[in-house]
Formats: structure tokens, C-alpha cells, sequence
């Protein structure tokens, strides 16, 4: 029987040396895994946390291992590419940091053993991700065992997976369920015994059959119970045991769903015949001062959260996530999206790691029944504005391949609004989502709906979705929100905004916020706190809700609640003060210092209050047996400690020199763009952006031919946030260098 040994505690671990030890280090730091070498480092901003190679070194003794005939070492994730040596000898090597991973260390080991891993994170056109949003953690940031098992055993080799696969199929109120397995070294005379239990571990169907003969079988579910999402996810387990005259050799066992599902192009995603819209969110793994390395509580308070919202589906986005997070999703009914970090530029020389990460996502993660799709790619053509043949190529490929591990779940694209809805990846996989950030990053919310209007009218036939939408809040405040002010107010109202316009269109086959959490994104120098992306319903440290999230919980939750929105804005100028409530209750009331205001209604869930604003006052909340309170004060002056002040910035808005009738750096893109000499000046920015990308992160170029979709998204911004929010992937600009643009847009006049 296979027994599994736990390696987490006591390595040796530094940034320091050349090579892999012969001996033990006295000298490096002690960690236990998970661990990450860029905690800090990855989410302080300026793009400059530690990417190279690391080392790591552990002690233990076969002894202390269970006595067996063969052994794997398991790594469950080391990002991105690592190297394994026991005893000096090198075992493996692997490019990809998301996943799971074995190599057979039976004739390597001895008595004593010293076990080595060399990590590397560093910049290459080779192993994805290289050019994105968040930021790339080195370490063994996940879990690394042992696994003991007879010589006979169901295989460890076939891509990191469990092998085991279960393929049901729900006929009527029967299931279908075909039960496959690997089997390494199998031997005449050994039998499997197959066998589906219920919730409560009863058996309800079972066989046997010869193991060397075949190793799939088929067992039939009378009066199955299907797993129905949110609602009712119910899981079978599906066991077998590889046993040899009467001595159990190995056993795998798994949990799986009974389910069907369809994705409509006209009704929305369709769970065992009936409607069930995907409504939700996507989730970056890492934490505020953790990184990715993250232990079961914190995977399971994130499950918590998303769920208390009230979400039927999450985007588990950019990578492979940890496996005992697929359970929760499993157990607590979500729908989910899976990809590969296959993301923001295509690299010629990555196209075998597209295959290899795509081979472990799926075979990996087969028998979750919340997974309903696997993603090809995110934003791929986010550095060209439009696919290339190459790109075409990988993408027809990966969706091949994953047609053939898989031939029960349609495949998915998330474009990003530069991406014409005619370029030809758009129709290569079976459905469609898109990346819109219409009145954050351009345009203004109004546009989100009749754009997958215009989709769905052009593509009748493709299924359409949100992949991401979003915008960014901090703890800056104020009662006039205005796009790109990063304040809790204008996050408030653009979610406000988006979701009547897209949970009022059916067709949409699945929307997801982007994204559930603040996360690390080193790159990011924006908003007055650096090194992160705070598009985040939940604080990064998973502290605070923003209000946006309570707007979710209205539309979404069934668990009655009532929320006062702007607890963090209590200083008011205003003698009268716009106050709102989000509710998923008919009604509510809301008083000030005891004094009704009178009771509101609203369909949309969300209610608006006008309140007096005069000294103190104290605001309470009421819808049916629920009430929330919060306070406002009057004050005289705005308290500057609300308004935005950029940590770090070279230059802010307000030490830039404005000429009445002329441009500056205050000015947005679109503006300027409307004038042929500011067009040209923004035209040799974004060249000289793409000329300052580092090696191996790709180009961020704009040319005339996609400049179009490009200020679609991007004209709201302003010179100057663009920059810096830009700086960090490209050139960075000095002070001189930004107020030598400014004189050069002073001489330019407005359109």
C-alpha cells in the first residue's frame, strides 16, 4: 500500500550560491515550505523583486521513510522551472510553476540522504508566465512528499496526475460512469476491484476484472444524484484497489459529479437542463506578505468569502491553482474556469510549454465536476494588437490537444478589447470571453453591455462571456467619484453600473469580476500603494470588504443582510451628503440619529439616501430583521488624508505645468490624440515604451493599425497616469524627462 511522507519542515534555503551542495549548509537560512523568496519583495512595487535561481537543501534519512519497494518524490509546485539532485545526482528537470510533478527516486536514494532543488524564476522567452499583470513568485511554494509504493502501482509517472480518470454520463435518472486507470508494472494474476461510494461512504455499485487483461470499466448510478452546483454538490467517490491473492497492492481513489451542462449562445450557461447564470468572480492565489505560499486555512477563507458574496462561478485565473482549492470548488458547488498562464504575449519559443502546462492542467484536474472549461490563453495579443500565424498555430494546437485528453468540455479564450471580434483566434475555441474595461481604462460604463450586444448580434452562433472587468480602490474617498480616482465611491458605482447592465443579458454565458482580491503585481506603481493590483473586492490581507462587494451580495446572496456604504468616509464637507445602502431585501430604512428618512424600494438593489450632514450623526440602516450602522461628521475642509497621493511617484498631477488652450500631461490620451501633433508625440511614447520592455517580458507596442481599439480602452487616461502606470514594464522616465514632455504637449493646442 502506498504511504505518503511529508518534506515541508527544516530546508536549507539561500540566493547566494553557484552550485548544488555536496554536504549539508550550515550557513544558508532555515524555512519550512511553502515558502517564497519574494514575499516582499513581489508586492512593494518598481518591478525589481529577486528573479534568478535559488537554492534549497534537506536531510532525511530512508529510515525514517515507510519500507517500500519504489519511491517518488512529489512537487506540487515550484515556480517556474527547477531542478532536482539527491545525492548529487540530477533526477529532473521541469519548466512550469503551477503544477504537479514526480520523479522516481528509488535507485538514488541510500542510507543518508541529501536532497537538493534548484529554483528559477528568472526572465526567458521560454516558460510562460514572462509578460503579465501579477507578479511571478519564486520558491517551493507548495507542498513536497514522498510517495511510497509497491512496485506494482497505479502509475505516478503520467503527468503529475492521480491515475485515475471518471468520465459519468447522466442518462435519464441513471449515470453512466466509466472508471479508467494507469497501471505501472502490472502482473499476471493481480486484480483491480472498482467501486462507487456514496456521500456517506456506502458502496452503491462495484465490480472486478483481471489487471494486466484492462484497466477501465463502466458502473452504472441507478437514481443518480447529480451534483448541482451551488444549490446541491453532491460528490461520489469512485475507488480502486490493485490487489495481489488477498494483499491490498495499491489504491487511488477520487470524487466526482454526476452533471450535464451546456453553454447556450442565446440562454447562458445551462447546469442539468435548467439556467444556472455563472455570476462571479476571478482569483489570484497570493496574500499581503505571504506570496504564494499559502496553507489550507487561507485557500479556505477565500472560499468563504467568495461564497458569503453569493458568486456560482469562479475564474481560477492566470495558472493552475492548488489542488485542495479544486476540492473546496468541488464541495461548495462552484463552476469554474481553469486555465494555463499562457498570457499577454506570444513567445515562439514557448509553444512546447503551452503542450507540457496544458497536458498537467488537464490530466491533473479531470475529475473535478466544477470545472467546466479550460482556458487556452488571457490577452493574448496584448503586445501585437492581433494574432500571428505562430499564435494561430499554438492555439489550434492546444485546442486539439485538449479536445483529445478531453472530450466532455469545450475550450475558452478570455481577448482583451484591442482584440478585433474578426481576428481568427477568436474562432478557434468553443467559447468566448472578453477582457472590458470600459469606464475605468477608456470609454465610460455605459459601453460594457451594448458591446457583447453588438458580439452577440455579429457571432449569433459563439457563446460570449466576461472574462474581466473591474477598477481600481483604495482607501481614498469622496462625494464626487470620477473615473481613475482609485476612490471606494467610483470602484461603488462602476459595479453599480455593470452589473445591471450585464446581469440583465442572459446570454452571457459567465461574468467575472476582476477580481475577487487585491493582489501583487511588483510592477504596478499606481494609486498610492505600490506593487499591487487593487481591482480586489476583498483588501489583499483579506481584512476588508469594499463596498463593491456588498453590491455582489445584493444581487447574489440568498442570506438576507443590509450595508451602509462609505464607513471609511465620515468627514464630509457638504451640507447635504449622498448615503447608500445595498440590500438583497425589498426595502429599507434608514435613520440619522434616530429620525427617519423615510423607507426605499428598489429592484435593482440598490438605495440612495440624502442626509443631512450636520455635526455628528450616526446612521442606521434597516431592512427587515437586519440593520447596519455607520457615522458621518461635518467638517469645514475636505480631509486630505481621503484624497490620492501617489507613494513614490516621480511626478504627480499637481506639479505640472498647465497652459490655458494647450495640452499637458494632465490632459487624457483621447484628447490629445484628436490633434495630429499630439498624435504623433503619443505614437513615439508608446515606441519608446515597447523600445524599454525588458528581454523576455514582450514588447508594449501600439501601432496605427490597432491604435483605434487601443484608446477605445485607453482614452480616459491621462498622460500622466499612464505613465505611471505604464513605467514599470517599460522605460522609466525621470522628472526631467516628464517635464520635457509636458513643455513639448504646452506647445501643442487643443483640438
Amino acid at each position: 500500500m502506498r504511504e505518503i511522507y511529508h518534506l515541508n519542515k527544516k530546508w536549507a534555503f539561500t540566493k547566494d550560491a553557484d552550485k548544488v551542495p555536496d554536504t549539508m549548509p550550515q550557513k544558508w537560512y532555515w524555512v519550512n515550505l511553502p515558502h517564497t523568496w519574494n514575499a516582499i519583495d513581489g508586492q512593494d512595487g518598481a518591478n525589481d523583486y529577486y528573479r534568478g535561481t535559488c537554492y534549497y537543501a534537506k536531510e532525511f534519512e530512508k529510515s525514517e521513510l515507510p519500507v517500500s519497494e519504489m519511491y517518488y518524490l512529489e512537487m506540487n509546485g515550484a515556480n517556474s522551472s527547477a531542478d532536482v539532485y539527491l545525492n548529487g545526482e540530477k533526477l529532473a528537470h521541469h519548466d512550469g510553476g503551477y503544477s504537479t510533478w514526480r520523479i522516481d527516486i528509488t535507485k538514488a536514494l541510500k542510507e543518508h540522504n541529501l536532497l537538493a532543488v534548484t529554483v528559477d524564476n528568472s526572465v526567458n522567452d521560454m516558460v510562460y508566465p514572462q509578460n503579465a499583470d501579477f507578479t511571478f513568485y519564486g520558491g517551493l511554494y507548495r507542498d513536497v512528499k514522498i510517495i511510497a509504493v509497491s512496485r506494482s502501482h497505479f502509475s505516478l509517472d503520467y503527468y503529475g496526475g492521480p491515475g485515475i480518470k471518471v468520465t459519468p454520463e447522466v442518462t435519464g435518472t441513471a449515470a453512466d460512469v466509466e472508471i479508467e486507470v494507469y497501471l505501472t508494472n502490472a502482473a499476471q494474476g493481480q486484480k483491480l476491484t472498482y467501486s462507487v461510494k456514496d456521500r456517506e461512504g456506502q458502496i452503491i455499485v462495484e465490480c472486478s476484472q483481471d489487471a494486466a487483461a484492462q484497466a477501465k470499466t463502466r458502473l452504472k448510478i441507478e437514481n443518480v444524484h447529480l451534483w448541482h452546483g451551488r444549490k446541491e454538490p453532491y460528490l461520489y467517490t469512485a475507488e480502486v484497489v490493485l490487489v495481489e491473492g488477498e494483499m491490498i497492492i495499491d489504491k487511488v481513489s477520487t470524487r466526482f459529479g454526476c452533471r450535464t451542462f451546456e453553454i447556450d449562445p442565446d440562454r447562458g450557461f445551462i447546469l442539468n437542463g435548467e439556467s444556472y447564470p455563472l455570476r462571479g468572480v476571478s482569483r489570484h492565489q497570493d496574500r499581503w506578505g505571504i506570496g504564494n505560499a499559502l496553507l489550507p486555512e487561507h485557500h479556505k477563507e477565500d472560499m468563504d468569502l467568495i461564497c458569503e458574496m453569493g458568486a456560482t462561478t469562479i475564474r481560477l485565473a492566470h495558472y493552475q491553482h492548488d489542488q485542495y482549492f479544486y476540492d473546496l470548488c468541488d464541495e461548495r458547488g462552484m463552476v469554474v474556469w481553469a486555465e494555463i498562464p499562457y498570457i499577454s504575449g506570444h513567445m515562439p519559443n514557448g509553444r512546447e510549454n503551452t503542450i507540457s502546462q496544458m497536458k498537467e492542467l488537464v490530466i491533473q484536474n479531470y475529475n473535478h465536476p466544477s470545472i467546466v472549461v479550460w482556458g487556452l490563453s488571457n490577452e493574448i495579443t496584448m503586445s501585437g494588437g492581433k494574432s500571428t500565424e505562430d499564435l494561430l498555430a499554438n492555439h489550434r494546437i492546444l485546442n486539439d490537444l485538449v479536445h483529445e485528453l478531453d472530450k466532455t468540455r469545450p475550450t475558452v479564450v478570455a481577448a482583451v478589447t484591442m482584440c478585433d471580434i474578426h481576428d481568427p483566434y477568436i474562432q478557434i475555441p468553443d467559447v468566448v470571453s472578453y477582457n472590458h474595461y470600459f469606464g475605468w481604462y477608456g470609454g465610460d460604463t455605459s459601453m460594457n453591455g451594448p458591446w457583447f450586444d453588438h458580439f452577440h448580434k455579429e457571432f449569433p452562433k459563439i457563446p460570449i462571456g466576461v472574462s474581466e472587468y473591474g477598477c481600481e480602490a483604495l482607501n481614498w474617498h469622496t462625494s464626487n467619484p470620477a473615473q481613475g480616482d482609485y476612490t471606494e465611491e467610483y470602484q461603488a458605482y462602476y459595479h453599480e453600473e455593470l452589473i445591471k447592465q450585464l446581469y440583465t443579458r442572459p446570454y452571457l454565458w459567465a461574468t467575472h469580476v476582476w477580481n475577487m482580491f487585491d493582489f501583487g503585481a511588483d510592477a504596478r506603481n499606481e494609486g498610492g500603494e505600490n506593487g499591487q493590483n487593487h481591482k480586489g473586492l476583498v483588501t489583499f490581507d483579506r481584512k476588508y470588504k469594499k463596498d463593491a462587494f456588498y453590491a455582489y451580495k445584493a444581487w447574489l446572496s440568498d442570506e438576507p443582510f443590509v450595508h451602509i456604504c462609505g464607513k471609511r468616509y465620515v468627514d464630509r464637507v457638504e451640507d447635504e451628503t449622498k448615503v447608500t445602502v445595498y440590500s438583497n431585501l425589498p426595502e429599507v430604512e434608514l435613520f440619522v440619529n434616530g429620525k427617519s428618512l423615510g423607507k426605499q424600494e428598489s429592484r435593482e438593489h440598490f438605495f440612495y439616501f440624502q442626509v443631512p450632514n450636520k455635526g455628528e450623526s450616526v446612521l442606521k440602516a434597516i431592512a427587515g430583521n437586519c440593520e447596519d450602522e455607520s457615522c458621518i461628521r461635518k467638517v469645514v475642509v475636505f480631509n486630505e488624508d481621503y484624497r490620492l497621493k501617489e507613494k513614490g511617484a516621480v511626478l504627480n498631477w499637481f506639479d505640472i505645468k498647465e497652459r490655458e488652450g494647450y495640452y499637458s500631461l494632465n490632459d487624457k490620451l483621447g484628447d490629445i490624440m484628436k490633434s495630429k501633433e499630439g498624435k504623433e508625440l503619443i505614437l513615439s511614447i508608446f515606441k519608446s515604451m515597447g523600445q524599454g520592455s525588458k528581454e523576455g517580458e514582450g514588447a508594449f507596442s501600439i501601432s496605427e493599425e490597432n491604435m483605434g481599439s487601443f484608446m477605445q480602452m485607453m482614452g480616459s487616461f491621462t498622460v500622466i497616469r499612464m505613465i505611471n502606470t505604464f513605467g514599470a514594464i517599460s522605460s522609466s522616465m525621470t522628472k526631467e524627462q516628464m517635464l520635457e514632455l509636458n513643455d513639448r504637449l504646452n506647445q501643442i493646442k487643443k483640438a
